[in-house]
This record gives C-alpha cells, structure tokens and sequence, in this order.
C-alpha cells in the first residue's frame, strides 16, 4: 500500500524549477513553460504545497488558502507583528467587493459556474469566516497591493476547493484572470477603504455617539432645576443651571454627529472602475456603475460610484474629511470628559459638584479611593484620534500624480478613529453618564459663597461700585450683603431683591 502511495506521488511529481528560478525572491524572467506547474506541487511531509507566480515559487501552507504573493509580503514587509495586521473591516470589505465584482462580471460573461464560486468564497470572507488566511500588515505597498492579492489568492483556492480542484492550481479559478477580472488594486483597495470607513461609521461610530448624546440629554433634563456657579478660565462666574451646562455638552456631540454624517456622501463614492490610473482599462462600460448599485444592495449604504475616478485614485481627501470630523469629536469628548471629572473631584478636597459612578478599586495603596476612570480612558481616546488624524493628514497630502500611495496606513487610522470613539462613548454612557449624581448641598454651598453674584448689582449701582463690594469681600473674608452694606452702596432689602441666582440664568 505505501509503495503504491509513493508510486503515485512520483507519478504526479511536476519537473522542477532551476534553482535560481525557484529560490525565493527570484527576479529574473517569466516562469519558462518547460517547468511551470499546471498543478499545486506537494511539499514534503504536505505541510507545504508549491505555488508560483512572475518571480518564481514558493511554499504556501497547506491549511491556509493564500498564495505566492501572500507569502512574499511576509517576507518583505516583517513590520509589527500580528498587532499590525490589516484591519479585519478592510478584508471583510473586499469580501462584499469580490462578490459584487464576480457578479457584474457574470452579467458581461464570465463562467457562471467561475463566478458562483467567487461569490460564494467571497462571502465566506465578508463574514469573517477566513480571517485567519489574511496575515499582511499594514506597512506593505502603499497602494495596498499584496492585500488585495492576498484577497485574490484566498477567494481563488477556497473557489477552486468548492469546486473540487486542487489549491494552488490556480484552475478553474485564477485569482487574477478571474477574481481580480476589471479591477487594479489601485481601485479596489481604496474602495474596500470607504466601504469598510462606512460600515463602521453606520456600525460603531455613530450608534455610541448617539448613545452618549441621549444619556446626556437626560441628564441636562434631570438637572435643569438644580442652579450652580458658572466657572470661566477656571475661576467663579455667573449662576447657570447644572441642566444647561450638560445641554453645552448634549449640542457638541449632536454636531459631532452632524459632522460626521456631513463627510459621508463623499465615502459613499466608490473607485471601483478606475483600475490602474482612472481610466477604466480593462473593464467594461457600465461595470463601475454596476459594481457600486451591487455593494449598496449587500450592505443597505447609499454607494455610487464616484465621478471622477482619477480623484478617486490619486487622492483620499474624503478620508482626510472623514478623519477631520472626529479630529472635532475627540476635541468635544475630550471637553466633556475633563469637565466631569473635575466638577466630580473630591470627595472632600475637590469641587465635588456631582457624584460619579464608583466602578472599582483606584489604587493599590491608597485604601478606599476612587477615581474617574471612564473619563480617564475617554480623554486618552480623544488623544490617539488626535494623533491618529495627523497621520491621516500627512498620508491624505502625499498623493503622487496619478495615485496615492498612503492607503492602508489612512484606513487602518480612520477605522482605528472610529472604532475607538464608538467604544468609548458607549463605555462613557453605561459606566458613567447614567450613573452621575448632583451634589446639591456642595452646590449649593458653593453658589452661595461665589463673589460673582455681585455682578447682578451692575444695573442698580454700576461696575465701580460692584467691583469694589467684591474686593473688599474677599479681602476680609466676609460676604457680599455684609460688604455692600458696611460701604454704604445699599441696604439689605436692596440687595436681597437684586441678587436672587434663579434670576440671573438669562436674559430679561
């Protein structure tokens, strides 16, 4: 029996390479037709099977369904490690590009039975089902390449084993005569770009800002009774409302909301048709059209396809706008965030306005304490997405000629950006938002002793005069009625009909 098995083996054995040519790396001429392999070779032990592409073989695992060009990224690109490897939204994204493509490419003739498989491979990767067959990183082409290659290969072998070939055959499934049919990575990795920005802007980003904007609101509205001392450069000012300072904070991430949804009809707009500098070489008429109508369809966004290829491969300033917006929102949250942890510092030394949720344990040697944690992590939030938009910046200015080559460092930033801001404005909602409670007595303590309130006297006995009651109050440690009295400028009855905080909270 063993000696039938390796009689078999040998009998399938293809000629080998020239050493040269098989070597990896190898960069000299196209595969000679005496030795190219019309099937996968069986490495020893079959932990391997040999593949080739323009460059030569090389051995691709047995139990992954990515190929040659795969394997020579993780050569060349040994940058970072698994915690760099491409965005998951961005394979799932060419997942539902593929099998828009091998639709359309059915309608203008490709083999059914070819495209059937791709579709079915490809959706297989739109839901997650084959992330472990894609581990490029991030720091690789700048045009996304071997990404998109290592989309192709995957969709190829899984389509070719549906179909009862042998993985690595590259038949009846080539990922690039058939996969990669009237496309150019430089077209399908940015559109896998916006259709992953958009998914998780419509997934994530916006239902956690949505989230944090209502806790909020139900805040301002539980609070709107509740008068405080206002503070401006971090010292007293005029009464306001807890409920109107929380309303401050409700209108910034409902224009935060509005921003982002603002730069989305420009992410709505898809490169598919483009190919290689805009022009469209290679595809048919009607096939960018189609393309963008059958992603829409899979994923329920309004896509189209965009108006001008030629921007839409040289350039990502939607992306950069897109980034902008939550630049804005992470400057909000940041504000958001520091207010409440400070109008909530204390417990006894602090301003100790209101009453934050305790969630855990703060230190390891002080007993008891407790700290505000959740906007701690909001407000280091808020800094990566800083940081993340100025590398969306750079990469967005540095389109050359006809193609920008900062692509995957832009998406994995701007889905690094939403992603986080989505997460933390839910972690920030249901962890402390509905949790925070007014301290009425420290407020109200405070209100009272606030030399501020003198600023209502200004209509009765002028700024002068006003000022000079607040001075002398705070010089000797007394209060305002008992100032403005021993200087003469009132009399008590006055000044308990002109200073009343419920009256000072708008206009009259």
């Amino acid at each position: 029996m063993y000696r039938a098995l390796r009689i078999l083996a040998r009998s399938r054995r293809l000629p080998r390479a020239p050493a040269s040519a098989s070597a990896p790396g190898w960069s000299g001429a196209a595969v000679p037709p005496s030795w190219r392999p019309n099937a996968a070779r069986t490495a020893s032990q079959n932990t391997f099977r040999i593949e080739y592409d323009t460059f030569g073989e090389l051995k691709a695992p047995n139990d992954k369904y990515y190929g040659t060009q795969t394997v020579r990224s993780t050569m060349n690109f040994k940058i970072g490690g698994v915690t760099e490897r491409m965005p998951i939204p961005v394979i799932k994204a060419f997942g539902i590009l593929k099998r828009a493509a091998a639709e359309v490419n059915q309608d203008y003739g490709l083999d059914p039975k070819i495209a059937n498989a791709i579709m079915k491979a490809a959706d297989e990767v739109a839901e997650g089902k084959l992330n472990d067959h894609f581990p490029l990183v991030v720091w690789q082409t700048g045009s996304g390449t071997q990404t998109n290659m290592n989309v192709n290969e995957v969709i190829s072998n899984r389509a070719i084993e549906m179909l009862g070939g042998e993985l690595g055959s590259k038949k009846p499934v080539h990922p690039n005569d058939h996969v990669n049919k009237s496309q150019s990575s430089n077209d399908t990795f940015p559109t896998a770009m916006h259709i992953a920005a958009a998914v998780e802007v419509h997934e994530v980003l916006l239902p956690g800002l949505q989230k944090l904007h209502d806790a909020l609101n139900a805040k301002s509205k539980e609070f709107a009774q509740i008068i405080k001392i206002g503070r401006t450069h971090t010292q007293d000012a005029v009464p306001l409302t807890l409920g109107q300072e929380f309303s401050g904070y409700v209108q910034q991430v409902s224009y935060a909301m509005a921003r982002i949804k603002a730069a989305m009809p420009r992410i709505y707009e898809l490169a598919a048709g483009g190919t290689a500098v805009g022009t469209g070489l290679n595809t048919r008429i009607g096939f960018a059209e189609k393309v963008a109508a059958k992603v829409a369809a899979l994923t329920g966004l309004p896509f189209v396809t965009a108006p001008n290829k030629f921007e839409a491969l040289a350039a990502h300033d939607a992306l950069v706008e897109l980034s902008g917006a939550m630049n804005t929102t992470a400057c909000s949250l940041m504000k958001i965030a520091n207010d409440i942890r400070f109008l909530g510092s204390g417990p006894r030394s602090g301003l100790g306005e209101l009453i934050l949720p305790e969630n855990e344990p703060a230190s390891s040697i002080m007993p008891g304490k407790v700290n505000p944690t959740q906007c701690e992590a909001m407000t280091m939030v808020a800094a990566q997405v800083m940081g993340n938009h100025v590398a969306v910046t750079v990469g967005g200015s540095n389109g050359h000629f006809e193609l920008n080559v900062f692509k995957p460092m832009m998406i994995k930033n701007v889905l690094h950006s939403a992603r986080l801001l989505g997460d933390t404005s839910v972690s920030f909602t249901e962890n402390c938002v509905v949790g925070i409670q007014a301290n009425t007595e420290r407020i109200n303590k405070l209100m009272n002793e606030s030399l501020m309130l003198v600023t209502a006297l200004n209509p009765h006995i002028g700024y002068d005069k006003a000022a000079k009651i607040a001075k002398t109050a705070h010089k000797n440690g007394s209060t305002l009625k008992e100032t403005a009295i021993e200087l003469g400028y009132l009399t008590a009855e006055q000044f308990d009909e002109w200073v009343k905080p419920k009256d000072m909270l708008g206009p009259k």
